[in-house]
């Protein structure tokens, strides 16, 4: 495999030629000197920072460079096109200017594997149509249903809530979530109204959510192109009548379903902690990765309380922090390495 061009970080700088110099120096040990096999695959990666140092663990690195695969830092102020060459190109930057390039850089090179395409991926940044595309499956079978809570869309006029949630028949408490997810704290915020009242003093554009009893348990269900993974996170708890009726307000929670809220070990309710059955997600993430074009992403699902297979998708996210998920290091590796399987199977024989 050729190995050419300046390999650079995205952040520019002095860490940026130091990580290039660290990449050229690994790879032209391993071409040139024949130290080990050459690379089965190279990853070009653009992600922010932060992401770079959850997903990029010493021991994700270690085991994909063992395994014949080696990340390689892309330069965002660079031609795309002039780096590389690539195999896979994995992506999380937001702007319609990087879409615009990750766009055409697919179309000129069919041969390399974008994660995943711009078009597929911006669904995701708004939470209608992300939704949409649950609530189009009606996906009822014998190991459960799954749907979404009831919701409005609220894009203008705080004042006309309260009134539009009346004719829409929504029940108090709501959960209120910004209606566009563009990578920023702030599109990750979420509330929770307890009155009628309070709902005027709302920001849209919003999406309003019935907010459904789960037993304080949420389930994160990790897709990594055919692998799927489900976790255990600890939820907001019931809420019951009597609560309703004493509170009043909108009031912040937090990310509840972060990796330090764990609820895998917890000595719950078996009629709570218990997963989703293994058929029920295999039909959903199936549905879904067809639907949304995606293979790198997660639902976050609830069973509602008092029930053993009712279950609600409440938000879906693209590239979500693989780093918490248990083993994704072996699950990844053996997704990549699975890319360049189905690629040679495609390519005739010569």
């Amino acid at each position: 495999m050729r190995l050419n061009g300046e390999v650079l970080s995205c952040n520019g700088g002095r860490a940026a030629e130091e990580e290039s110099g660290e990449n050229e120096r690994e790879l032209h040990s391993i071409v040139s000197v024949g130290i080990s096999q050459p690379p089965k695959l190279v990853v070009g990666y653009a992600l922010t920072s932060k992401k770079k140092k959850s997903f990029l663990q010493p021991k994700f690195v270690g085991l994909a460079r063992n395994k014949g695969i080696f990340f390689i830092a892309i330069d965002v102020n660079k031609p795309l096109s002039d780096q590389g060459p690539f195999d896979v190109v994995l992506h999380k930057l937001s702007g319609k200017e990087w879409s615009e390039v990750i766009e055409d850089y697919r179309q000129k090179h069919p041969e390399v594997t974008v994660l995943d395409p711009p078009n597929s991926v911006k669904n995701l940044y708004n939470r209608q149509s992300m939704l949409q595309e649950v609530a189009d499956l009606n996906l009822s079978d014998c190991h459960g249903k799954v749907g979404v809570p009831k919701q409005l869309i609220v894009t203008k006029d705080p004042s006309s809530i309260p009134n539009e949630v009346d004719k829409a028949g929504l029940k108090l408490p709501l959960v209120v979530k910004p209606l566009l997810v563009d990578g920023s704290a702030k599109s990750h915020e979420l509330f929770l109204a307890y009155d009628q009242c309070s709902l005027s003093e709302l920001e849209p554009p919003l999406v309003l959510q019935e907010f459904v009893n789960h037993g304080g348990v949420l389930f994160k269900v990790y897709i990594v192109g055919e692998a799927i993974k489900v976790v255990r996170r600890f939820s907001l708890p019931n809420i019951t009548k009597r609560e309703l009726e004493k509170l009043a307000g909108v009031f912040r929670f937090p990310r509840v379903s972060c990796a330090a809220a764990s609820a895998d070990d917890a000595d719950l309710d078996p009629g709570v902690a218990e997963l989703p059955q293994r058929p029920l997600l295999e039909n959903l993430a199936g549905e879904l990765r067809q639907r949304l074009g995606l293979r790198l992403f997660n639902v976050d699902m609830i069973r509602e309380h008092g029930t053993k297979d009712v279950f609600y998708v409440i938000d879906i996210n693209y590239f979500p922090g693989y780093g918490k998920m248990p083993n994704y290091e072996h699950i990844f590796t053996d997704f990549l390495l699975g890319l360049v399987q189905s690629k040679r199977k495609r390519i005739p024989a010569t």
